[in-house]
């Protein structure tokens, strides 16, 4: 398939932009490169620099390059910005693809991979979360996120648009050529192995009072190369018409909390870890863990890279390595546009 990736020169939009080209897929990368990196972006790529709400290079860019699928990474995505810059938010997140869903109206492009996240849910009164629980945002991320599954929806009923949308809990790890380069990076598993390079960056734990096996949260984490190949085989579950209900949970149906992380990591890099105790942050659950049946037995998904150690060690690896030798790999097409932020 020729495939349009969203956001492509973020993080994870890189390793799925990866995936794809391994799977034998074409792809496109549509990026303003306001967080992402034209670096990122595979050699064998075809990188469009532009905005999701330039509607005439959006559409042009579908037809140029006849695309077949759009999977839709470009996004904000931090929650305390989005608290207090909600304008942004749904600038960026519901306007942007809006937008999108018109031109792939607008050009007969019917199939859509959708990022979205864990944040739909807000506060859920059960663990582990099912597709099913009720859907709360406590944010405005959250908020916006669940904004796009409901358009999603009815422009499935009015115009034939096939999607599936992925509800990520903690994506965390690396690939052997793309890993986390957040500017500011909020991830924990990132800001701990800054606090194993340097002890002037001590992580802070915040909370370390909750209901929980040792006191700290717990999170559900899942290696950002099986979740790119959760989106492949949603793609290809849409090419087939093979998708009943398009809703997934995506992370492994067990957790972690800080503390393991942060223990983790000192097993994989041998160095002390500075830690800071902090009060607990507003709206933090104790627990969030993900209940993956449905994208088991539906797309035939499962985790191959997720455990604690490995994505700890390879994020570890990648910290050590290409991030800090820089990585500057791209030499694909690159098509100016008027300028989709990138997750």
């Amino acid at each position: 398939m020729r495939v349009l990736v969203t956001g492509g020169a973020g993080y994870i939009g890189s390793v799925i932009t990866d995936q794809l080209i391994d799977d034998g897929h074409a792809v496109v990368v549509y990026d303003n490169l306001s967080k992402g990196h034209a670096d990122a972006v595979a050699r064998e790529a075809t990188f469009v620099e532009a905005d999701l709400t330039s509607g005439d290079t959006l559409r042009a860019t579908l037809v140029e390059h006849r695309i077949d699928a759009v999977i839709h990474m470009a996004a904000s995505s931090l929650v305390g910005e989005s608290m207090t810059a909600p304008g942004r938010y749904y600038t960026n997140n519901v306007v942007s693809s809006l937008r999108l869903l018109d031109a792939l109206v607008q050009t007969n492009v019917r199939m859509l991979v959708f990022s979205s996240t864990a944040a739909v849910y807000g506060e859920p009164a059960r663990q582990p979360i099912t597709e099913t629980d009720p859907t709360s945002p406590s944010n405005t991320y959250g908020e916006t996120k669940l904004a796009v599954e409901r358009a999603m929806h009815w422009y499935h009923h009015a115009h034939a648009i096939r999607y599936a949308s992925l509800r990520y809990f903690n994506a965390a790890g690396a690939t052997s050529r793309r890993g986390e380069r957040h500017d500011p990076e909020t991830h924990l598993i990132p800001l701990v192995l800054r606090a194993a390079q340097d002890a002037r960056f001590p992580i802070t734990v915040f909370g370390n009072d909750y209901p929980t096996r040792d006191g700290t949260c717990v999170r559900d984490y899942v290696h950002v190369s099986d979740l790119a190949r959760a989106h492949v085989l949603a793609l290809e579950a849409l090419a087939r018409k093979d998708i009943a209900e398009p809703i997934f949970n995506l992370g492994c149906g067990e957790g972690y909390t800080v503390q393991e992380v942060i223990d983790a990591a000192k097993k994989v890099t041998g160095r002390e870890i500075p830690v800071k105790a902090g009060p607990r942050r507003p709206g933090d659950p104790a627990v969030l863990i993900a209940s993956s049946e449905r994208i088991k037995s539906v797309l035939g998904w499962n985790a191959q890279a997720s455990s604690l150690e490995t994505i700890v060690g390879s994020a570890w690896r990648w910290e050590t390595t290409f991030s800090q030798s820089g990585n500057a790999n791209h030499k694909g097409t690159r098509v100016h546009g008027a300028g989709a932020d990138a997750v």
